[in-house]
């Protein structure tokens, strides 16, 4: 190899490496990334009106829970398998024991630390309140630890409520 080929092997590695740092430089001069350039409208809410920020929304959950199936359930609750026990004695996991989870105390299980929104709930795992969890746990009771995205599906949902239900030693009565 001569050095007329060494000189343009050095020269393309060295105009790669030119343009590659050089569009870097020249994208953070055209879009600076300064907060005063920050592009977005700021509502405000109109003057007398109450803004309700709840995450709570009425839903008939007689209904909801119809379209359920516990089969489905214990398929669907197959997502849950790897960080909760569903087993009568079983052992907490990554997330707490689920056996009989409905309709006891949120936060309430003594051998499992849970996040301090979940301690400091004080409500009870109701139909509407697992429902409403299930749907998406990081926006029903904010700051868990629950790093799950939720059930979309209405039927997912509603099926794996009834199926939490009858893992417990004394089922309830659906609505």
């Amino acid at each position: 190899m001569n050095s007329f080929e060494i000189n343009k092997i050095i020269t393309a590695i060295l105009v790669t490496i030119l343009v590659v740092f050089g569009i870097g430089k020249i994208s953070d001069i055209i879009f600076d990334k300064d907060d005063e350039n920050i592009v977005a409208y700021k509502l405000e809410a109109p003057e007398g009106e109450a803004v309700q920020a709840s995450s709570e929304t009425s839903v008939d959950i007689t209904a909801l829970l119809a379209m359920g199936d516990i089969a489905h359930g214990e398929k669907v609750y197959k997502k849950c398998k790897a960080c909760h026990s569903i087993k009568q004695g079983g052992k907490n996991n990554i997330g707490p024991k689920l056996w009989n989870v409905m309709f006891r105390p949120v936060g309430s299980i003594t051998d499992y630390k849970y996040s301090k929104a979940l301690s400091s709930y004080g409500k009870e795992w109701s139909w509407e309140e697992m429902n409403g969890f299930l749907t998406k746990p990081s926006t029903w009771i904010k700051g868990n630890k629950m790093g799950f995205a939720g059930l979309k599906n209405e039927k997912d949902r509603a099926s794996v409520i009834l199926y939490l239900n009858q893992n417990s030693d004394n089922p309830k009565l659906l609505p």
